[in-house]
């Protein structure tokens, strides 16, 4: 069965030109109108796309351009269809803002780019394509943060714990630090987990944990810690998006906390041939 996300987009073809192969190819890119007033150090982070390359600029100084190009480019040479790229931003308006962008670039819509978004959407993503191998059904919710705090007090009153001394939002957010460094209860250090709860930190965090499962939930945490667990436990599901992605891109890559630079790590630790990738950080910008 076809994957329907094969389905909507298709790279734009490079501009034509006369057989020759890879030099016709570099010809015509050559003279790719989305290329033009890109300075040197820009155009070399935009036109290599074969290893790792890591782009360090400054506020105001091209990263955003520089990424949505270099997704243009790699589409309009065929190098990767637009379902085998993840481009990974931090919030829902700068992945809509790429969109736009490589849209006006490639000279159509890019919703075919299901891979292009946060880190939570593309997890969430690939969780409810694989929510039974965690525990959860393709419909779990995801809760927010009052929910969260709602349960996790039901979860202390049940221990006889002092909500006044110990309140469910110091919980959460202990328990959203521990998930932000890939942390599931079982890998909480003893001290940390004693901090909570005269002891029962650790304890609370597996109690919550199951209780997510019961209720068919998530919270925004486990979005990527499960599919870290996904990932880690089922060798095959790793596999099938490792061999998927062609090329990783990552915008603002130095504000990557544990959880997801072990999400990054897992996808593009590919097998057999290396996965191309782009991080994008801040700092004064430098050739690759």
């Amino acid at each position: 069965m076809s994957d329907p996300f094969e389905r909507h987009f298709e790279p734009a073809p490079p501009p034509p030109m006369a057989s020759g192969g890879i030099a016709a190819r570099a010809r015509g890119a050559h003279r790719a109108p989305y290329l033009e007033g890109l300075n040197p150090e820009q155009r070399e982070a935009v036109e290599t796309l074969d290893g790792a390359v890591l782009v360090l600029a400054g506020a105001g100084t091209g990263k955003t351009r520089v990424l949505t190009t270099r997704i243009a480019h790699i589409l309009s040479l065929g190098r990767a269809r637009a379902s085998e790229i993840l481009a990974v931003t931090f919030t829902n308006k700068a992945a809509r803002e790429m969109k736009h962008r490589i849209g006006g670039m490639v000279g159509e819509a890019v919703e075919g780019m299901p891979w292009l978004g946060t880190f939570h959407s593309i997890g969430a993503k690939i969780l409810r394509r694989h929510a039974e191998l965690v525990g959860l059904k393709p419909d779990f919710t995801i809760l927010d943060v009052d929910d969260q705090i709602r349960l996790l007090k039901q979860l202390i009153a049940a221990e006889n714990i002092d909500e006044k001394r110990w309140p469910g939002r110091l919980l959460a957010t202990q328990i959203d630090g521990w998930k932000n460094r890939g942390l599931t209860p079982d890998q909480v250090p003893a001290g940390e987990g004693a901090v909570f709860g005269n002891g029962r930190g650790r304890d609370l965090y597996a109690a919550y944990q199951a209780r997510l499962k019961t209720l068919n939930a998530a919270d925004f945490g486990d979005l990527l810690l499960e599919t870290i667990r996904l990932f880690r436990e089922h060798a095959a599901v790793l596999a099938q998006y490792q061999s998927r992605f062609k090329y990783i891109l990552v915008d603002e890559y130095q504000d990557t906390n544990v959880a997801q630079y072990l999400w990054l790590r897992l996808l593009a630790q590919r097998p057999t041939a290396g996965t191309a990738s782009t991080k994008l950080a801040a700092g004064p910008f430098t050739s690759p």
